[in-house]
């Protein structure tokens, strides 16, 4: 990663912000919110920045605890939403700037529920083996180090909707990473406001929240791959896939899984906020080859043209039914640019296959 911070390739970070995670609870967090542990920009480092409380940090931490429950290594919570439900694979808590001040341990559990439970529905459950019945180990207790990430590897192949961390008996986070598998069928497929016209069925095939993933392009100089079918509509630049000049013939391309194989009804490319570097046209590719390696997908000759070349505009939302020429059914999509620039959004809106007339 360009920071230097570790990431891990092909796979998402359910508890990021931009995907819509959320804390619902912490119990203590005095000297910095909680909120800010979802933030996908690195932690900082201000060395006169205060605040009526004390030094300001960026992060999650509590003040001291003093009287009972310290000495039993009582713990400080934090509960929130994943952005996506998913399968952890990684767990990363980023104690970046926290020195003298970081927990000396921490534990991770999951659980599934409704998206929109509240605190007292989730503090309500108990420690269980299974998620759907209660708190579900995500990671038992570890010891952290300070002002650095912490890497482990998940303990559950579960998929969870809702996690609880716990630090022992107190101190400060940075940054909490659960990097996995999105987990489509226990979330709410997604369907972006603003679109009209969507037919009975038809969701966002491509769309992060459903599963959909970004597996190779040809550059991402100005912004990462799976910016293109992140949530919601980008708020600047930033947030879409940019490639960098091109300075010799050809074009850009990006290539994606879907989250479920399906039939093609509409098309959207966003281009807002890109101005003067957007790509003055664009054209969608389709495969149906579910099981393909991301070389096989490459180099294969069995893409159809789903939207034939089309011009594009500056900062603005382009959809596309009547002129497409396929629908498949297709498992992987490849948007090609020409010859460079950034777009913010790809939605590929269609029916899955298995409600489809294939």
């Amino acid at each position: 990663m360009h920071d230097g911070r570790v990431g891990f390739t092909g796979l998402l970070n359910l508890a990021s912000e931009s995907l819509g995670a959320e804390v619902v609870f912490s119990s203590d967090d005095f000297f910095a919110e909680a909120k800010n542990l979802v933030k996908d920009a690195p932690a900082v480092f201000l060395p006169d920045e205060y605040t009526d409380r004390g030094k300001w940090m960026d992060g999650w931490e509590s003040r001291r605890k003093r009287g009972p429950g310290h000495d039993d290594f009582h713990a400080d919570t934090c509960m929130l939403r994943l952005g996506v439900p998913g399968r952890i694979r990684a767990v990363d808590i980023d104690t970046a700037f926290f020195m003298g001040n970081h927990p000396p341990f921490a534990e991770l559990e999951g659980t599934i529920a409704d998206p929109a439970a509240s605190y007292e529905t989730l503090n309500g459950l108990s420690a269980s083996d299974d998620a759907r019945d209660g708190w579900a180990p995500i990671l038992r207790q570890v010891p952290l180090g300070p002002g650095r990430q912490n890497l482990f590897a998940s303990e559950s192949d579960r998929a969870f909707t809702h996690v609880r961390l716990s630090i022992f008996p107190d101190g400060g986070v940075a940054r909490l990473r659960l990097w996995g598998n999105a987990a489509p069928n226990l979330g709410v497929p997604s369907v972006e406001p603003g679109v009209e016209g969507l037919l009975p069925g038809e969701v966002d095939l491509a769309a992060l929240r459903n599963g959909g993933l970004a597996l190779a392009c040809s550059d991402a100089f100005f912004g990462p791959m799976n910016n293109l079918i992140a949530p919601g509509r980008a708020k600047n630049m930033g947030q879409g896939w940019e490639t960098k000049r091109r300075r010799t013939p050809g074009s850009d391309w990006i290539l994606l899984r879907l989250g479920q194989v399906g039939r093609v009804g509409l098309v959207e490319v966003d281009t807002n906020h890109f101005k003067g570097n957007y790509p003055d046209r664009c054209v969608v590719w389709g495969i149906h080859a579910p099981d393909a390696k991301i070389t096989d997908l490459l180099l294969s000759k069995d893409w159809e043209c789903i939207l034939p070349e089309s011009k594009l505009g500056a900062s603005h939302r382009h959809f596309y039914r009547d002129e497409l020429k396929v629908r498949g059914p297709f498992s992987h999509v490849k948007l090609q640019i020409f010859p460079d620039g950034g777009v913010s959004r790809l939605r590929v809106y269609g029916i899955p296959s298995e409600t489809a007339s294939v």
